[in-house]
């Protein structure tokens, strides 16, 4: 093997595997088919419970220190959401993907696992011991797994055949970063049908606010390859404020689709589908971003326990078993979305009628668990027995850094059992109460006692004596 694991893409989904793997002490390449890092933002935010995952890895703060990220507003369709549980820990921060991948490639450089650019997937074969991924330039990695997160058009899923189902792209919609002369609404539609969405992007190097615009409406959908140009934003901006607002500078855009698709199956043998290149959708809210670090951060502990030996049966498949469920979730949320900013007529009636109850706190509550991750929770063995287990423990930090599981142990009655596991799992005696916790930050058991130690072997194998 040249590898335990070889993970191809090397954008937040990528390189939070990657560093996961690491955390698990499994050797791992780290590819991407663009000669230099890219400087499109896709997404343009970090949701709480991306940042909760990022703070149980001590990677938040050295993250925020790098730039000036305000604190933002959720929003569903334009409707602001200022109303969130007290379980959401971190506000929604408005953070440039190009940010964060900055930061990941640094951090996972200075760790020992540089990003090998300019590799080019163009073959991929798997066989009962492992993958062989062959490149464009002739050379090839052998690996006992790969994980695909190359993006919506993964050239890994195109070569596995994974069914990739569900509505293509119907229109498209101009993403443009940019730099404007006066404050505007965050989400506006004329008469006519014309919409623009203007989100915080931060500042730029001069402390320059910069902008994420979103242009769409009748005639404005053009083929996704056709470049944007700058008259095309000025003419945009025109239509929909009038003389309210000037372009003052235009970095970089792109035309977005409104596909929302989703691989029927994210494993594939020893081959992994994570982030877009398992679920595509219509950008809103930065939930692609955040979905596909969290995919990382389920899938890459469980990577890891199989590459050592530990790994209890079905633990790779509970990858599909759990985050197959959360994408479809997004993708039906992404559409809702769109049906309310649609042009047409029922449309703007719909509109009306959500503004209103977007009012009701139990609303803005429920919709800010399902944008954030906060609120999904995953169907564990005795979740239907206690109401911690499946969801994030919010209350630790320190004790995840590792990557290890974590058993707290507030009344000290499980030290004898806990030590059979000790190479997986760190016993803590602080907490307000007794639970055990993936190393993905996931609670697997609270509650009866005797619940204990079936949990540690579901979740993490044999004991070591």
């Amino acid at each position: 093997m040249t590898t335990e694991v070889l993970v191809v893409g090397a954008g937040p989904t990528g390189m939070t595997t990657a560093n996961e793997l690491r955390l698990a002490g499994v050797s791992c390449v780290l590819v991407d088919r663009l000669p230099r890092a890219s400087e499109l933002s896709k997404a343009g935010g970090l949701q709480s419970r991306t940042q909760e995952a990022l703070d149980q890895r001590g990677l938040l703060e050295p993250l925020l220190a790098t730039g000036d990220y305000p604190v933002t507003t959720a929003h569903f369709a334009g409707n602001l959401l200022p109303l969130v549980r007290g379980r959401h820990r971190f506000p929604w921060r408005s953070l440039p993907q190009v940010a964060l991948e900055g930061f990941l490639e640094k951090h996972l450089a200075a760790e020992g696992i540089p990003v090998r650019r300019d590799h080019e997937l163009v073959g991929l074969e798997q066989d009962a011991d492992g993958v062989t991924a062959t490149f464009a330039d002739g050379t090839a990695i052998r690996s006992r797994y790969l994980v695909a997160a190359d993006g919506g058009r993964s050239t890994v899923r195109k070569l596995l055949g994974a069914e990739f189902s569900g509505r293509p792209g119907t229109e498209t919609t101009v993403a443009a970063d940019v730099r404007l002369s006066a404050e505007v609404p965050m989400h506006t539609i004329t008469p006519e049908g014309y919409r623009a969405q203007v989100f915080p992007l931060g500042v730029d190097s001069e402390g320059r606010p910069l902008r994420r615009l979103t242009l769409g409406g009748p005639g404005w959908s053009l083929d996704r390859e056709v470049p944007v140009t700058e008259d095309e934003i000025r003419t945009g901006l025109k239509t929909v404020f009038g003389d309210r607002v000037e372009l003052v500078e235009l970095r970089y855009a792109r035309r977005i689709t409104n596909a929302a698709l989703q691989a029927a199956q994210y494993r594939h043998g020893r081959v992994f589908l994570a982030g877009d290149a398992a679920h595509v959708h219509l950008p809103l809210g930065a939930q692609g971003m955040n979905s596909g670090i969290q995919d990382a951060m389920n899938l890459g502990w469980k990577l890891g326990a199989a590459v050592r030996g530990t790994a209890p049966e079905g633990l790779l498949d509970s990858y599909h078993a759990e985050r197959h469920p959360v994408g479809a979730a997004v993708l039906r949320n992404v559409q809702a979305q769109s049906l309310l900013l649609d042009a047409g007529p029922d449309s703007a009636a719909a509109r009306s009628l959500f503004a209103e109850l977007v009012q009701l706190p139990e609303v803005q509550y429920q919709l800010n668990d399902l944008l954030s991750g906060m609120g999904f929770r995953y169907a564990f063995p005795g979740s239907e027995e206690h109401p911690l287990i499946g969801l994030p423990a919010h209350d630790l930090g320190p004790e995840l850094r590792t990557g290890r599981g974590v058993l707290v142990d507030p009344e000290k009655r499980f030290g004898a059992l806990a030590g059979r596991w000790a190479d997986r799992v760190t016993r803590v005696e602080t907490g307000a109460a007794a639970m055990l916790v993936r190393p993905d930050g996931y609670v697997a058991w609270a509650g009866a006692p005797e619940g204990l130690e079936p949990a540690i072997r579901q979740w993490f194998g044999a004991p070591v004596s």
